[in-house]
C-alpha cells in the first residue's frame, strides 16, 4: 500500500518520493516522469525532500548508495570533510564489535549539530554563505558558548553509547550465567 502510495508522486499526496534507478545508470523521478542527474539528487536532499532510490528492476533500496556516491563525488571535488586519518579510521571500525555503536554515536552527533547550524541560522536570519565564513573565523563569543554546548551534547552521547555497552556486555555475560 505504501508503495502504491509512493509511486503517486510526494507533491500531490506528502508521499515518500521514488527514483528509479535504471540498468544505464540513469536515474528516473517517478514524481516529475522525467531523468534526473546525481545533482539532483543531492539539491533533493539539500531541500529535506524525502525519497528513496530503488533499482528499476528488482526493485531493491539502492538510496544508501546513491547517498554514498554522492558523498564520494563531494569528497574529490572541492574541500573534503573527511581526512584520510577520519577514512581509515572509520573503515577499521567495519566488522569491529564497536560498528554498531560508532554508527549510533555519529549518527547522534550529526544531529547535534544540525541542530546547532540551524538554531544559529534561526537567530541570524539573512546571513549569506559568505557571511558565516567570515562569522566563524572570528570565533565570538556566541559561537565558542555554542560550540561548548554542542561538545558537552557530544560528550552526553558518548557516555550513553558507553552505558549501554556496559549494560550489553552485563545482559551477555549474565546469559552465559557469568557475574561481573
Amino acid at each position: 500500500m505504501q508503495k502504491n502510495k509512493a509511486d503517486a508522486g510526494s507533491a500531490s499526496t506528502g508521499a515518500l518520493r521514488v527514483i528509479k534507478k535504471y540498468p544505464n545508470r540513469r536515474l528516473y523521478d517517478t514524481d516529475t516522469s522525467s531523468y534526473i542527474t546525481l545533482a539532483e539528487v543531492k539539491t533533493l536532499v539539500m531541500e529535506n525532500e524525502p525519497f528513496v532510490v530503488r533499482d528499476a528492476k528488482t526493485n531493491d533500496d539502492l538510496t544508501r548508495s546513491i547517498l554514498l556516491q554522492i558523498i564520494l563525488e563531494e569528497e574529490t571535488a572541492g574541500v573534503p570533510i573527511f581526512t584520510e586519518q577520519v577514512l581509515a579510521n572509520l573503515i577499521r571500525f567495519y566488522g569491529h564489535a564497536m560498528q554498531d555503536f560508532m554508527g549510533a554515536y555519529l549518527e547522534k552527533n550529526v544531529q547535534i549539530f544540525m541542530d546547532l547550524q540551524q538554531k544559529m541560522a534561526q537567530q541570524t536570519p539573512g546571513i549569506n554563505p559568505d557571511m558565516w565564513k567570515q562569522f566563524m573565523n572570528v570565533q565570538s563569543p556566541m559561537l565558542n558558548g555554542m560550540m561548548g554546548t554542542y561538545l558537552e551534547q557530544s560528550r552526553d552521547a558518548f557516555t550513553q553509547m558507553q552505558e549501554q555497552m556496559q549494560k550489553n556486555s552485563e545482559q551477555m555475560l549474565a546469559a552465559l550465567g557469568l557475574k561481573r
